[in-house]
């Protein structure tokens, strides 16, 4: 079925408030061809590393976060985009309060 409406989300921020103690897990889009989630972090928390099956878009929202991928470390700041093709092996560090929009592209 194809969506015929735009959809429209006014503060991803207001969405995924940071909660002491964990990581917030905050999906704020479901479409087809992407899903959308706003991961919030507390300051020193480490994601350890994943795949994904899909590949992946990776933008801070806010706050400053460090993303290891292939071998190589990116530091990662409102304003930045990381690409990840499917099942790359990753890990996020947040090296401050930080949210981050992870975007899961493909069906």
């Amino acid at each position: 079925m194809r969506e015929t409406e735009p959809k429209v989300i006014d503060d991803l921020l207001a969405l995924a408030p940071i909660e002491a103690g964990k990581l917030g897990h905050h999906t704020v889009l479901d479409t087809e061809g992407a899903r959308v989630i706003v991961l919030a972090f507390e300051q020193g928390h480490v994601l350890k590393e994943h795949r994904a099956p899909r590949a992946l878009l990776l933008q801070a929202l806010d706050g400053h976060l460090r993303v290891t991928a292939a071998g190589e470390t990116v530091d990662l700041r409102p304003g930045g985009l990381v690409h990840l093709p499917p099942s790359m092996p990753h890990a996020v560090e947040a090296v401050a309060d930080s949210r981050l929009s992870l975007t899961l592209l493909g069906g």
